[in-house]
């Protein structure tokens, strides 16, 4: 991470300053929770995504492109402040969320003040086609949390409606990200679409990553099993359930649906699906997404931002948190 900050490192440092500024208010509550929104910000990985994907096409980085970073953070951290009221989630990143700070009514409130924010910022700069690139990104991700409700009750998502989940729900954003960067130096219509389809690989490459810290001992502010108690089927689970014998199916649906809070029963199914060749399976899928992503950024030509990116999607799906 530490080439890739350095390549970038004046741009993520304006960014920033620009980011405080899009955010303040004439509310000094608001301006607290702005404040500690700020300061708890994680890796930054979105930012850095437009700012790559914008200086692949240009050495410059317009005013335009500060602001699609910036409308990609606002966006991002309203639907998480957002996620954590509906998940009822007392932590992010290992820091206490701001529901559980401020209680659910204003967490609400923080989440669409965020959102304004963003829309505001984009059009009261014009910035038209960045605000058309994300509205898709934030539709795309409501509909693949509902989707995501709706198969969860049931227990049944086959790999296909995973992919078509983790595709809208998360890798829309990253997506965006990209996509935004490059129209903002580009103003191309295929340079973006290919930046976009780029983003989407990695994103699907990233959650997967998520989803298998859910199998592992790593230290990444969420305990081991937590998705398995949320009822969520993931990768690692839906490989594993589709190729075990019917006992076996039949016992882990039972200790998802019934006995998802006793931690010795979780661990017995994490041990059922490290077993099952599950959390090598979706490793290599993963890799697949990721070495996808990096077919399509080798269209442009080699430049220390192309290895700048490719070094941020290898970090993706290297990281150890």
């Amino acid at each position: 991470m530490d080439d890739i900050k350095q390549l970038i490192g004046k741009e993520l440092q304006d960014f920033e300053e620009k980011f405080a500024d899009s955010v303040k208010s004439h509310v000094p509550l608001l301006d607290r929770i702005m404040h500690y929104i700020v300061k708890r910000k994680g890796k930054q990985i979105r930012p850095m995504f437009v700012m790559l994907s914008a200086r692949l096409f240009n050495d410059h980085v317009p005013e335009s492109t500060y602001r699609a970073a910036a409308l990609v953070e606002l966006l991002h951290t309203a639907t998480l402040v957002h996620d954590d009221v509906v998940d009822d989630a007392n932590q992010r990143r290992g820091l206490f969320s701001i529901n559980a700070l401020w209680k659910n009514k204003i967490a609400v409130l923080v989440g669409d003040y965020l959102l304004s924010k963003g829309l505001l910022l984009s059009l009261n700069n014009n910035d038209f086609r960045a605000l058309q690139i994300l509205s898709q990104a934030v539709k795309e991700m409501s509909e693949g949390e509902l989707l995501q409700i709706e198969k969860t009750r049931k227990l049944n998502i086959k790999e296909d409606i995973y992919f078509e989940i983790i595709r809208r729900k998360t890798a829309s954003l990253l997506a965006s990200a990209c996509a935004a960067g490059a129209w903002s130096t580009s103003q191309d219509d295929d340079a973006t679409e290919q930046l976009r389809l780029f983003g989407e690989k990695v994103g699907i490459a990233f959650q997967i990553k998520d989803d298998l810290f859910d199998y592992g001992t790593a230290k990444i502010g969420k305990p081991t099993g937590i998705d398995i108690r949320e009822k969520k089927m993931t990768l690692p689970l839906i490989y594993t359930l589709e190729h075990a014998t019917p006992d076996i199916r039949r016992k882990i649906i039972n200790i998802v649906k019934n006995h998802n809070t006793e931690k010795d029963r979780v661990d017995e199914v994490i041990q059922l699906v490290k077993a099952s060749g599950g959390i090598d399976y979706a490793q290599q899928k993963m890799l697949q997404y990721r070495d996808e992503a990096l077919a399509i950024l080798h269209r442009f030509p080699q430049t220390e931002i192309r290895n700048g990116l490719e070094s941020l999607v290898r970090f993706t799906t290297d990281r150890t948190f």
